[in-house]
Protein backbone atom coordinates (compact mmCIF):
# COMPACT_ATOMS: atom_id res chain seq x y z
CA UNK A 1 0.00 0.00 0.00
CA UNK A 2 2.76 2.57 0.83
CA UNK A 3 4.23 1.94 -2.44
CA UNK A 4 1.36 3.15 -4.26
CA UNK A 5 1.32 6.51 -2.37
CA UNK A 6 4.83 7.31 -3.68
CA UNK A 7 4.62 9.83 -6.96
CA UNK A 8 6.09 8.78 -9.81
CA UNK A 9 9.78 9.02 -10.17
CA UNK A 10 10.90 12.31 -11.95
CA UNK A 11 12.51 11.35 -15.43
CA UNK A 12 16.58 11.84 -15.60
CA UNK A 13 17.37 14.91 -17.09
CA UNK A 14 20.54 13.60 -19.13
CA UNK A 15 21.76 17.40 -18.20
CA UNK A 16 22.13 17.42 -14.57
CA UNK A 17 24.59 14.84 -14.80
CA UNK A 18 26.92 16.71 -17.08
CA UNK A 19 26.51 19.43 -15.06
CA UNK A 20 27.44 17.84 -11.71
CA UNK A 21 30.46 16.65 -13.88
CA UNK A 22 31.71 20.21 -14.97
CA UNK A 23 30.88 21.83 -11.32
CA UNK A 24 33.16 18.65 -9.56
CA UNK A 25 36.13 19.06 -12.57
CA UNK A 26 36.25 22.49 -11.91
CA UNK A 27 36.75 22.45 -8.29
CA UNK A 28 38.91 19.71 -9.20
CA UNK A 29 41.45 21.57 -10.80
CA UNK A 30 40.73 24.26 -8.23
CA UNK A 31 42.35 22.12 -5.54
CA UNK A 32 45.15 20.69 -8.25
CA UNK A 33 46.05 24.35 -9.00
CA UNK A 34 45.90 25.30 -5.53
CA UNK A 35 47.83 22.22 -4.29
CA UNK A 36 50.44 23.29 -6.78
CA UNK A 37 50.68 27.08 -6.04
CA UNK A 38 51.36 26.21 -2.37
CA UNK A 39 53.81 23.56 -3.33
CA UNK A 40 55.68 25.81 -5.19
CA UNK A 41 55.24 28.52 -2.72
CA UNK A 42 56.92 26.30 0.02
CA UNK A 43 59.63 24.88 -2.40
CA UNK A 44 60.94 28.18 -4.01
CA UNK A 45 62.00 28.92 -0.54
CA UNK A 46 64.07 25.45 -0.08
CA UNK A 47 66.28 25.14 -3.10
CA UNK A 48 70.01 24.86 -1.72
CA UNK A 49 70.31 21.20 -1.56
CA UNK A 50 73.66 21.80 0.78
CA UNK A 51 71.17 23.50 3.33
CA UNK A 52 68.75 20.94 3.05
CA UNK A 53 70.71 18.37 4.10
CA UNK A 54 69.80 18.66 8.19
CA UNK A 55 66.29 18.23 6.54
CA UNK A 56 66.99 15.56 4.87
CA UNK A 57 68.76 13.50 7.36
CA UNK A 58 65.71 14.12 9.55
CA UNK A 59 63.49 12.96 7.16
CA UNK A 60 64.93 9.81 6.00
CA UNK A 61 64.96 8.89 10.08
CA UNK A 62 61.08 8.80 9.43
CA UNK A 63 61.38 6.40 6.77
CA UNK A 64 58.71 3.51 7.22
CA UNK A 65 57.88 4.93 10.45
CA UNK A 66 61.55 4.00 11.93
CA UNK A 67 61.59 6.13 14.44
CA UNK A 68 58.37 5.96 15.70
CA UNK A 69 58.83 2.32 15.93
CA UNK A 70 62.34 2.36 17.34
CA UNK A 71 60.88 4.65 19.71
CA UNK A 72 58.16 1.86 20.88
CA UNK A 73 60.41 -0.53 21.51
CA UNK A 74 62.90 1.79 23.36
CA UNK A 75 60.12 3.00 25.65
CA UNK A 76 59.32 -1.12 26.40
CA UNK A 77 62.52 -1.83 26.95
CA UNK A 78 62.90 1.02 29.55
CA UNK A 79 59.70 0.99 30.78
CA UNK A 80 58.68 -2.45 31.72
CA UNK A 81 55.78 -1.62 33.63
CA UNK A 82 53.82 0.33 30.73
CA UNK A 83 55.24 -2.38 27.96
CA UNK A 84 52.23 -3.20 26.61
CA UNK A 85 51.52 0.24 26.29
CA UNK A 86 54.60 0.91 24.22
CA UNK A 87 54.01 -1.95 22.06
CA UNK A 88 50.41 -1.36 21.86
CA UNK A 89 51.47 2.50 20.35
CA UNK A 90 54.40 0.96 18.46
CA UNK A 91 52.19 -1.74 16.66
CA UNK A 92 49.65 1.18 15.44
CA UNK A 93 52.04 2.78 13.89
CA UNK A 94 52.93 -0.08 12.33
CA UNK A 95 49.46 -0.73 11.00
CA UNK A 96 49.07 3.25 10.34
CA UNK A 97 52.06 2.97 8.14
CA UNK A 98 50.90 0.27 6.38
CA UNK A 99 47.83 1.51 5.72
CA UNK A 100 49.10 4.55 4.41
CA UNK A 101 50.89 2.40 1.95
CA UNK A 102 48.53 0.61 0.67
CA UNK A 103 46.25 3.54 -0.05
CA UNK A 104 49.11 4.83 -1.90
CA UNK A 105 49.10 1.82 -4.37
CA UNK A 106 45.21 1.74 -4.83
CA UNK A 107 45.48 5.73 -5.71
CA UNK A 108 48.64 5.68 -7.63
CA UNK A 109 49.06 9.26 -7.28
CA UNK A 110 52.81 10.13 -8.81
CA UNK A 111 54.98 12.35 -6.48
CA UNK A 112 55.67 15.68 -7.64
CA UNK A 113 57.66 16.37 -11.35
CA UNK A 114 58.46 19.83 -11.41
CA UNK A 115 60.95 21.05 -13.39
CA UNK A 116 62.12 24.00 -12.46
CA UNK A 117 61.83 22.69 -8.29
CA UNK A 118 63.29 19.10 -8.44
CA UNK A 119 62.69 16.74 -5.12
CA UNK A 120 66.07 16.98 -3.25
CA UNK A 121 66.04 13.52 -2.13
CA UNK A 122 65.07 9.64 -3.36
CA UNK A 123 62.13 8.00 -2.13
CA UNK A 124 61.48 4.01 -2.08
CA UNK A 125 58.72 4.41 -4.09
CA UNK A 126 57.26 6.92 -7.33
CA UNK A 127 53.68 7.41 -5.07
CA UNK A 128 52.72 9.80 -3.15
CA UNK A 129 49.19 10.35 -1.84
CA UNK A 130 48.75 9.92 1.44
CA UNK A 131 52.23 10.80 3.05
CA UNK A 132 53.20 8.02 5.01
CA UNK A 133 55.71 10.23 6.96
CA UNK A 134 52.70 12.38 8.01
CA UNK A 135 50.24 9.21 8.60
CA UNK A 136 53.08 7.05 10.89
CA UNK A 137 54.10 10.67 12.99
CA UNK A 138 50.53 12.07 13.71
CA UNK A 139 49.70 8.53 14.47
CA UNK A 140 52.66 8.15 16.64
CA UNK A 141 51.84 11.46 18.37
CA UNK A 142 48.54 10.64 19.15
CA UNK A 143 49.18 6.49 20.08
CA UNK A 144 52.21 7.78 21.77
CA UNK A 145 50.47 10.75 23.90
CA UNK A 146 49.55 8.85 26.91
CA UNK A 147 53.54 7.77 27.60
CA UNK A 148 55.09 11.09 26.28
CA UNK A 149 54.37 14.74 26.79
CA UNK A 150 52.07 15.60 23.84
CA UNK A 151 53.56 18.99 22.93
CA UNK A 152 56.75 17.07 22.82
CA UNK A 153 55.36 14.49 20.34
CA UNK A 154 53.25 16.87 17.64
CA UNK A 155 56.87 19.16 17.86
CA UNK A 156 58.28 16.13 16.11
CA UNK A 157 55.81 14.99 14.30
CA UNK A 158 54.70 17.97 12.41
CA UNK A 159 58.21 19.01 11.27
CA UNK A 160 58.64 15.51 10.08
CA UNK A 161 55.47 15.68 7.92
CA UNK A 162 56.38 19.26 6.67
CA UNK A 163 59.71 18.09 5.83
CA UNK A 164 58.58 15.84 3.13
CA UNK A 165 57.31 19.25 1.29
CA UNK A 166 60.44 20.93 1.97
CA UNK A 167 62.26 18.26 0.35
CA UNK A 168 59.72 18.39 -2.95
CA UNK A 169 58.59 14.69 -2.13
CA UNK A 170 54.90 15.15 -1.90
CA UNK A 171 51.94 17.60 -2.38
CA UNK A 172 50.62 19.90 0.70
CA UNK A 173 47.44 17.67 0.01
CA UNK A 174 49.68 14.65 0.45
CA UNK A 175 50.83 15.70 3.76
CA UNK A 176 47.36 17.14 5.34
CA UNK A 177 45.52 13.91 4.02
CA UNK A 178 48.12 11.68 6.12
CA UNK A 179 48.31 13.26 9.05
CA UNK A 180 44.36 13.38 8.96
CA UNK A 181 44.67 9.51 8.70
CA UNK A 182 47.10 9.13 10.85
CA UNK A 183 45.66 11.23 13.48
CA UNK A 184 42.57 9.48 13.09
CA UNK A 185 44.03 5.87 13.50
CA UNK A 186 46.06 6.81 16.46
CA UNK A 187 43.01 7.98 18.30
CA UNK A 188 41.16 4.85 17.34
CA UNK A 189 43.89 2.52 18.72
CA UNK A 190 43.50 4.44 22.03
Amino acid sequence: MADAARPAAEPLDPKVPLEQARRWGGLRTWLNATDLALYRLVRSRARDDEAMGPVRAFSKAGEHGAAWLALGGLGAALDRRRRGEWLGAAATVGVAYLTSTSIKVAIGRRRPAVEDLPALMRTPTGLSFPSSHSTSSFAAARAYGGLLPTPLLYGVALPMALSRLLLGVHFPSDVLAGAALGTAMGHLAR
